[in-house]
């Protein structure tokens, strides 16, 4: 079992930055992928990045270029730093961690952001 805790969502301003951690715990030694995900009110879930064991990356379109994910192994903790917010960031933002052997997929409780313009 992998358990996923986020943090450091809030209320910004446009153009602001913010950076979300999200903290591992349980059996994260076999944990490959992890990334994150954000739904807007009346919307569907959207990747917005991911970040494998070995530390390849991938984003979202929208956020390309204002947004870098990372992990932390000593810490067990991913990151999610935002730069250039825009009022369409304004989602609750979820980290994901897979356990591919496991067929496994986790999520986090989800951090609110909203982006004021």
């Amino acid at each position: 079992q992998v358990h996923l805790a986020e943090s450091g969502g809030g209320l910004v301003q446009a153009g602001d930055s913010l950076r979300l951690s999200c903290a591992a715990s349980g059996s994260i030694a076999r944990i490959n992928a992890m990334g994150w995900y954000r739904q807007a009110p009346g919307k569907e879930r959207e990747l917005v990045a991911t970040i494998s064991t070995g530390g390849s990356t991938n984003y979202a379109d929208p956020v390309k270029g204002r947004t870098t994910v990372s992990r932390d192994h000593a810490k067990n903790t991913l990151y999610l730093q935002m730069n250039s917010l825009k009022p369409e960031d304004t989602a609750v933002y979820y980290c994901f961690a897979d356990r591919i052997l496991a067929g496994r997929r986790y999520w986090g409780q989800g951090t609110q952001v909203t982006v004021s313009s």
